[in-house]
């Protein structure tokens, strides 16, 4: 129970002072009853503002080898210390200025002594600038003045031989720590048991700031703990529990020496790591909503296992404290805890886990560094990335977890966190591309090389340039490692040049066949002469002798097969083989998004679902009414196959930003149909309903006769300025019947309008409306739209060109492919094996031999070393 001392200070009595010095020499456990080390109290004076009394009481302090701090700016005596310790000349006039007083001789004689013994301790001082000092400083500011005091303190007490004697018959009773910790202690009576008991005792705060720690930051917990771990040899033992403790606290600066000095992080405590830093103590999501990190996290179905898991872990922590007091051996599940966060990692990113040819090495960091994104700790997880392996492709995966954490955040209307994820996004994309400069200036040939390396990084299997692409990292995709590999892809090592490419074609012929620039060409001349066909066949009428013809039945059949093809191949850039150049371990709902996400897949599709419809009604209903409907598909599918033609520019690198922008605006002219619609669709409705009051059949059994298309007719093309006023006025429309009983029991034939001033209002507000907000709204988009996409035309076009060259990397142009795809379904279906084996070597196989092995180990060690670099020159 704490006792409570009641006393009387009486003015000018010294009881303050001490006081003071009374509690400085008080001695605590500080590390708990468990561990034999006993500290002084720590004990700091804060100055501010003041008078000569404080001046007094400081000098007096000092003497007593207490430490002081001095708020800078507080005025008074504060400033007056400061301003003598810059400059002692001006003493007399600062007292006058500052503290607005006149002294004699004697009390100026006294102060003047006064500020001397400040001067000539000015070891012990501490200065805190209000005015520019960081908050956070003052907590380093105050250790360091502590500890600066306790080893001036212990220096002078054995700098006396009679103070020497008496310490000595004292040894091992009383244990200072100091600068010189692992010298003037005697450590020997702290075992291994207790140091352990000693460091999992207590709490720490936790630090928003670490930039602004120092070694002496308060708590001093960390400096005592690391003094002793580095007195005795037990800094590789007992290290673990300390580095537990600094991640908990956010103490950056103790987790990177701590590292460097060869701890390792113990695996068993990752559970309590994530329990104490993401786990929410007070909210239940049942009952209540949870505003916190955690919060964020449970939006993923995936999370929620992690929070069971740890949820779990808790209890059984509790489970395992006996009566007598003791611990057992905890159960604490890290193996599936670090299943769980995989699983979460590949399940936020839409990948699978990768689980074959996984390695089981330490990989203790990298789980670190895993749970410092989904705590989103920016300065640890640069301290473990630079620390762990493939540096290049797990900074890309970081940047792209939290990009969706961000977005997480985001669509819960948590906008401060989520504007502060997709900044520690875009620091590491920034931290790749700096690194991938780097190793491109160092060696140009492993920096291109390593583009294409793949590797395992949390359960995603992929390569960096391969992830970047599947993740829409632009910068990333157009740098300049990723262009030399992307033309090595696609010349297939061949020239560039026209001329030497096309002789190639007789010196290295598997080289020129398979390059994706022939495939290229050779696909798009097939699609002309195709395309040629089509519109031959479309524009003959089926009815018509010249169909008779075999010309007719050949141009008809020969596009069916070809689209038969490139249907097949379109199926295979969807959902073929996972281990093939370009292509990662993803799930098949995420390969079916991506694939759908980019504009040219979906017109592709649109195509071939146009045709489809256009073959089952022109074969399956071989009547003449149903022709119409099927030249009408055939005309329709036709047309997109035209605009299809567009994507053979895309590679050109001026026309392709050209095509890129046209791309981007119909998505523009798509939001803007939204509006349109609504406003269109209201506007009908009020010019029918007053304009022919007696209509009552909206959906007659004609589609073409609907009423709707009357309803949106005039609307819409007053839009572009057709106004229609003889219709809008009563006059018409053009061959109307006032007979209501023919308008009644034909809904062939239109009735005329009635004519009511109301429309004519409302038709002239509309056309205001329309023509000066709609039209100009629409024109700014596209204006909007032409900026951004000129201002990243490069970036845009460098990435869409690597949808090319991966496409073509293992496209077979149609119908060449027909047969070599079918022999190999016929070989993977008889061998009843994956088709990442059959098709040719893996990853996995080439892993397996020496060389493979060392050039692996050779990049890791080159990636590691570039980004230390890049981190040292900061």
């Amino acid at each position: 129970m704490a006792t409570i001392h009641t006393c009387e200070i009486e003015e000018g009595d010294d009881f303050m002072l001490d006081f003071e010095q009374f509690v400085s020499e008080q001695e605590i456990f500080y590390f708990g009853t468990d561990m034999e080390f006993k500290i002084p109290v720590p004990i700091v004076i804060l100055v501010c503002e003041g008078d000569i009394d404080t001046i007094s009481h400081i000098s007096k302090a000092l003497q007593g080898k207490i430490p002081v701090i001095i708020m800078k700016g507080s005025g008074n005596a504060a400033d007056l210390v400061l301003d003598y310790i810059d400059d002692p000349d001006i003493l007399r006039k600062n007292v006058s200025i500052i503290l607005n007083i006149e002294l004699d001789d004697p009390k100026f004689s006294n102060l003047e002594n006064n500020l001397q013994t400040i001067r000539d301790n000015w070891d012990l001082v501490g200065v805190f600038d209000l005015d520019r000092d960081d908050p956070h400083v003052l907590s380093g500011i105050a250790g360091k003045a502590i500890v600066s005091c306790w080893s001036v303190k212990r220096s002078s007490r054995y700098s006396n031989p009679d103070v020497q004697e008496k310490e000595k018959q004292t040894a091992g009773t009383n244990k200072h720590m100091s600068q010189s910790a692992s010298k003037s202690f005697c450590m020997d009576l702290i075992d291994h048991d207790q140091l352990v008991k000693g460091l999992k005792w207590g709490s720490r705060p936790y630090v928003q700031s670490p930039n602004f720690c120092t070694s002496t930051s308060l708590p001093l917990y960390f400096y005592f703990g690391y003094q002793i771990l580095q007195a005795k040899p037990l800094m590789k033992e007992c290290g673990d529990v300390l580095l537990l403790e600094a991640l908990k606290a956010n103490r950056c600066d103790y987790v990177r020496v701590l590292l460097d000095r060869g701890v390792k992080f113990n695996i068993d405590n990752l559970s309590e790591l994530y329990e104490q830093t993401i786990s929410c103590q007070d909210c239940k999501f049942k009952e209540q909503d949870c505003l916190h990190f955690k919060w964020i996290l449970y939006q993923i179905p995936t999370a929620k296992t992690l929070c069971l898991q740890l949820l779990q872990t808790g209890k059984i922590k509790e489970r395992n404290i006996t009566m007598n007091g003791k611990t057992t051996k905890k159960n604490t599940k890290h193996v599936s805890v670090i299943s769980a966060t995989k699983k979460l990692c590949c399940e936020i990113l839409g990948y699978e886990e990768y689980m074959q040819g996984e390695t089981f090495t330490d990989e203790s960091i990298a789980d670190v560094l895993l749970w410092s994104i989904f705590v989103n700790r920016k300065e640890l997880a640069e301290i473990c990335w630079l620390r762990g392996k493939d540096q290049l492709l797990t900074g890309l995966v970081c940047s792209a977890i939290l990009k969706e954490l961000s977005n997480n955040a985001s669509n819960v209307k948590e906008q401060v966190l989520s504007k502060d994820l997709e900044d520690h996004s875009k620091i590491f994309q920034g931290r790749c591309l700096s690194i991938m400069d780097r190793m491109y200036e160092e060696n140009t040939k492993q920096a291109i090389d390593l583009m294409d390396t793949q590797t395992v990084v949390w359960g995603i299997h992929s390569s960096p340039l391969t992830f970047a692409y599947e993740n829409f990292m632009y910068d990333v995709v157009a740098h300049t490692c990723s262009q030399k590999y992307m033309n090595k892809q696609w010349y297939n090592r061949l020239s560039p040049k026209i001329v030497p490419f096309l002789k190639s074609a007789l010196s290295k012929p598997r080289k020129f066949i398979f390059a994706p620039r022939t495939k290229y060409l050779l696909n798009y001349v097939i699609f002309f002469f195709v395309l040629a066909m089509y519109s031959d066949f479309v524009l003959t009428s089926i009815g018509d002798p010249f169909y008779d013809t075999i010309k007719a039945h050949v141009f008809e059949y020969s596009m069916y097969v070809w689209a038969v093809g490139d249907f097949i191949e379109e199926l295979i850039a969807c959902f073929g083989c996972k281990n093939t150049p370009g292509r990662s371990h993803r799930g098949y709902w995420s390969r079916v998004l991506r694939h759908l996400n980019d504009f040219w897949n979906v017109v592709d599709l649109l195509s071939f679902l146009l045709l489809t419809i256009a073959l089952c009604v022109r074969h399956a209903y071989p009547v003449p009414p149903t022709f119409t409907f099927a030249r009408n598909m055939f005309a329709l599918s036709l047309l997109v196959m035209y605009l299809r033609i567009l994507e053979v520019f895309l590679i050109h690198r001026i026309m392709g930003p050209t095509i890129i922008m046209i791309k981007e605006m119909l998505k523009d002219l798509l939001r803007f149909l939204i509006i349109a619609v609504v406003v269109v669709l209201g506007v009908g409705i009020y010019y029918h309903a007053n304009m022919w009051p007696d209509h009552q059949s909206i959906w007659s059994d004609d589609w073409n006769n609907w009423r709707i298309w009357s309803i949106i007719y005039f609307p819409y093309w007053q839009l572009y300025a057709e106004l229609n006023l003889e219709t809008v006025d009563g006059n018409g429309p053009t061959n109307c019947t006032k007979n209501r009983t023919i308008w009644e029991n034909d809904p062939s034939k239109t009735g005329c309008s009635q004519e009511d001033w109301t429309v004519q209002a409302i038709a002239g507000i509309y056309v205001l409306f329309s023509n000066l907000l709609l039209v100009n709204l629409v024109i700014a988009m596209f204006s909007y739209t032409f900026e951004r996409v000129q201002e990243n035309s490069e970036k845009l076009w460098h990435f869409q060109r690597y949808t090319v060259i991966c496409d073509y990397n293992r496209r077979i142009p149609s119908p060449f492919n027909l047969i070599p795809r079918l022999v190999q379904l016929i070989f993977l279906l008889k061998r009843d094996r994956s088709c990442d084996i059959k098709i040719g070597h893996t990853e996995i196989d080439l892993m397996n031999t020496k060389e493979k092995r060392k050039k692996s180990a050779l990049q890791k060690n080159f990636q590691k070393i570039i980004s230390f670099r890049s981190y040292n020159t900061k």
